[in-house]
């Protein structure tokens, strides 16, 4: 009698956790592809929600553009979808264009000024109000993707070096204004096609983080890296706001929480793996121009300009969060 009434209480506490693994399942999508830290971090998160709410939010990942371009899955998640997604300030400018400038080129002197902006009251209001005119809900940006590269058959030293390459860029006003500054072409062309894109020279260069050129293999078809590092690139975690207001309050702050952990997780790894990443692609008979060997003052000359090509922008924008990093 003992041992049928421990096996029913086991099997009624089994059911009792199905039905409530049920209650939020997610779908957590990006476009990187699934070696990558970011997917690590990705499901560090997930993984980390899951345990701490007792199942009842579970989130499945999946890289390599399975959920749809960034744009569809952004499309997915303003529209009420049970979905979240990985989104830069770049993307998020569509709907709020003031975020945009957090994207913007070299930024940021240091990856560690990013936690200034994150501070102030300028980004709390801003977070805010892309929300209120979006309902995409940012859980966390302190996930750095990395500083990205200009990948290519050639050295890239100067900013006269990238006159009328042809680089892939994603369709957002700043990557195209970026590199129109240094006098490239930017020609558009979804993350998922930037192979095929390199094989058949529709682009001749294209420009990613070390892990991304490594997830996409890009390095099968250009073999310079020059480390022009014109983004220091951070991401975020995103969700529909209504949503997220619907969620017990509990379940919103573990949500918060394990954001801003996976956060400084991908940033762990992010820091301390690209030598590791460096090495794997010189293996690969990639060529390095280093940092130190490229003027670094031509490029913040040349893309200076890209501030100024963003009239949506707040009066004051670009000096309001330069002020800050100070």
């Amino acid at each position: 009698m003992i041992i049928k009434l421990i096996i029913s209480l086991l099997v009624s506490l089994t059911l009792s956790k199905s039905v409530i693994a049920a209650d939020y399942n997610f779908k957590f999508g990006t476009v990187s592809g699934d070696t990558e830290p970011l997917l690590d971090a990705m499901r560090y998160m997930a993984k980390n929600i899951e345990d701490r709410s007792n199942g009842q939010i579970k989130i499945d990942v999946y890289g390599g553009a399975v959920l749809g371009t960034n744009k569809e899955v952004y499309e997915q998640v303003k529209n009420g979808a049970m979905v979240m997604t990985i989104a830069d300030a770049g993307y998020l400018s569509d709907y709020y264009p003031d975020i945009g400038v957090l994207n913007g080129p070299y930024l940021l002197a240091d990856v560690n000024d990013f936690d200034k902006i994150l501070k102030s009251d300028w980004y709390a209001e801003t977070i805010s109000k892309l929300t209120e005119t979006s309902d995409l809900k940012v859980t966390a940006f302190n996930w750095l993707f990395g500083a990205r590269h200009i990948i290519t058959n050639k050295e890239i030293k100067h900013p006269n070096d990238m006159k009328d390459v042809a680089i892939r860029v994603p369709p957002n006003v700043m990557w195209v204004e970026t590199f129109k500054s240094m006098g490239a072409k930017g020609t558009q062309v979804a993350w998922a096609e930037v192979y095929g894109a390199l094989s058949t020279g529709l682009v001749d260069a294209a420009e990613a983080p070390i892990a991304s050129i490594i997830g996409a293999k890009l390095y099968e078809q250009r073999k310079v890296i020059s480390m022009t590092g014109h983004f220091k690139a951070f991401v975020a975690p995103v969700m529909n706001a209504k949503i997220y207001d619907s969620l017990p309050k509990d379940l919103q702050e573990i949500i918060n929480e394990e954001s801003i952990n996976a956060g400084k997780y991908l940033t762990k790894l992010t820091l301390e793996g690209e030598e590791g990443l460096i090495k794997q692609l010189e293996s690969e008979g990639v060529t390095f121009v280093r940092a130190s060997e490229i003027d670094m003052s031509a490029f913040q000359d040349a893309t200076a300009p890209t501030y100024d090509a963003f009239p949506d922008w707040s009066d004051g924008l670009f000096e309001r969060v330069s002020a800050i990093l100070k």
